[in-house]
């Protein structure tokens, strides 16, 4: 299977690591050479952790290494793939952008689809010729090592679209839910009020970020804290889906005040090295 991804960031250059650890063929698109060479920085580091860990031999990340090309040029991503999976920021207009121009360079039996973890899969898909070739596929950070996708089906998606994205997925090791399209879907629904609350009680001096983590993690058998969560996915993620949650289904899931805080100070998280806690370069915690 051939497989493009639209987007060299965290996302996706981590589904460029399972699909080409799985054996397929992929191209990786960005718009500029240097994101995309920071993406490709990213896989390496990840397939010589996975070295590191015994959990693949070189030859097996040199090989998986090698299924990758990297492209700026969109035409040339895209054309020959099976599936398209775009994973660029979480902007309902950027992400259709994207797709709309994908699908002119793609097959007529090209899966086309969005990582989304919040806007509307029908929406998104409604900017192409035909919507029925659209889904979502949500992927988890870190995506090498979380086992779910949800398969998230717009109005318009087919079956037979619902079908290879799940067997793409499959291929990579994921296990699939099916999720009707609606405003966060089922993981970032629940998870983003989770996150949203430890923001609030950290606020309110309730306790130290610290000991709500450990609280949640051996209290309620999490095995990642709340506020060490929102460092991992990225605090400008976690807040566009709250204020995506809060449009579409009311005002309970209002952003806390101190997420908002975080992000206009550029503490976005472990991406950046510095959210709730600080990071090395490594994404180590070191405080």
């Amino acid at each position: 299977m051939q497989i493009s991804v639209l987007g060299a960031g965290t996302m996706g250059a981590g589904v460029v690591y399972v699909a080409a650890a799985a054996g397929m063929q992929v191209r990786v698109y960005d718009v500029s050479g240097e994101a995309v060479d920071a993406g490709l920085r990213r896989l390496q580091r990840d397939l010589d952790g996975a070295v590191a860990r015994e959990r693949m031999t070189s030859d097996e990340a040199d090989a998986a290494r090698a299924r990758v090309l990297a492209s700026t040029d969109l035409a040339e991503a895209v054309g020959v793939s099976d599936l398209v999976v775009e994973a660029v920021v979480e902007d309902m207009a950027v992400k259709r952008d994207l797709l709309a121009r994908a699908e002119a360079f793609a097959g007529p039996n090209t899966v086309l689809a969005t990582n989304t973890s919040s806007l509307s899969v029908t929406e998104i898909m409604a900017g192409l010729d035909d919507p029925g070739r659209g889904i979502g596929m949500h992927f988890f950070n870190p995506v090498r090592a979380m086992r779910l996708c949800e398969l998230v089906l717009g109005l318009d998606t087919r079956e037979e679209t619902a079908g290879r994205a799940e067997d793409a997925a499959r291929m990579m090791g994921k296990q699939t839910v099916r999720i009707r399209d609606v405003a966060g879907f089922a993981t970032s629904r629940i998870n983003a009020v989770i996150g949203n609350e430890a923001f609030f009680m950290l606020a309110e001096g309730v306790a130290s970020a610290e000991d709500i983590d450990t609280a949640v993690k051996l209290g309620l058998n999490h095995p990642m804290g709340p506020l060490e969560m929102a460092d991992l996915v990225g605090l400008d993620v976690r807040l566009a889906v709250l204020n995506e949650l809060r449009r579409s289904l009311g005002d309970k899931y209002r952003p806390a005040p101190l997420m908002d805080s975080y992000v206009k100070a550029g503490r976005l998280g472990r991406k950046v090295g510095r959210g709730v806690y600080d990071y090395d370069d490594d994404g180590n915690r070191i405080g």
